[in-house]
């Protein structure tokens, strides 16, 4: 049975005073955009799904 998900919360808490420029944190930062833009996309075709309907 497929699960539906009606609404997505999505809470951050942002330091602005850590500032830590190593080779480690710039290929997680990809990472974590690479997954932050699949999630929107997803996001995306859901939505569109749900206008065709």
């Amino acid at each position: 049975m497929p699960i539906e998900i009606k609404e997505l919360h999505i809470k951050i808490n942002v330091d602005e005073k850590a500032t830590v420029t190593t080779t480690a944190t710039s290929i997680d930062e990809a990472k974590i955009m690479r997954a932050v833009s699949e999630s929107v996309e997803q996001v995306v075709n859901i939505e569109q799904r749900k206008k065709e309907r």
